[in-house]
């Protein structure tokens, strides 16, 4: 049996088992996701659809990991303007493997899991002690991306003269800022940091 889900704005048939990528989704790995609004269900001439959705269906979805997407390039040009603009974009995703479909009011086997109480973010790094430097003098980090990565531990112009390559892929898995970003900032660090 299939199920047409709406969510994030888009649709998707799936059925049991299915393991989808779909708009952010707030929630850990492990946790069982519902989705309310099913159009249609069921398979071949015995398919019901809703106007716009079904009484009574709902999909569950057990969630496998939070991520990001492929990068998107938008690249503008304009002839014989010597104008040209180059952007990337990674959309924030997350995986789901489709659990059940439940039509006529049926309960989930499996119930959500209750918000963690007040869990408490581990920064990635340890902030070194002393005075710290004003990252905001790197160009491409603003007072936003300068609090960020405080929050994150790292405060110096030292700590991101000396990112690694490992570091580099826990900081664009864990925010919202690019490899080439922050191997850039390493480069004015290094400068900085003399």
């Amino acid at each position: 049996m299939f199920a047409v889900i709406k969510t994030g704005g888009k649709q998707y048939r799936v059925a049991a088992n299915d393991v989808i990528k779909i708009d952010k989704l707030d929630g850990n790995a492990g946790d069982i996701v519902e989705f309310g609004q099913v159009l249609a269900f069921g398979e071949g001439d015995s398919a019901t659809f809703g106007v716009p959705f079904v009484e009574g269906a709902m999909v569950t979805a057990e969630v496998l990991k939070q991520g990001r997407a492929a990068t998107v390039i938008a690249f503008k040009k304009r002839r014989r303007q010597n104008s040209r603009r180059k952007r990337g974009q990674r959309q924030h995703e997350t995986t789901v493997r489709i659990a059940e479909i439940l039509t006529g009011g049926a309960k989930p086997s499996k119930q959500a899991k209750a918000a963690p109480q007040a869990a408490t973010a581990v920064p990635l790094f340890t902030a070194p002690a002393g005075e710290p430097d004003d990252l905001v003098v790197i160009k491409g980090i603003g007072p936003v991306a300068a609090g960020q990565l405080k929050e994150q531990g790292i405060t110096t112009f030292a700590q991101v003269a000396a990112f690694t390559d490992e570091d580099i892929a826990r900081i664009d898995a864990a925010m919202p800022f690019s490899a080439d970003q922050i191997k850039d900032w390493r480069e004015q660090a290094k400068e900085l940091a003399k």
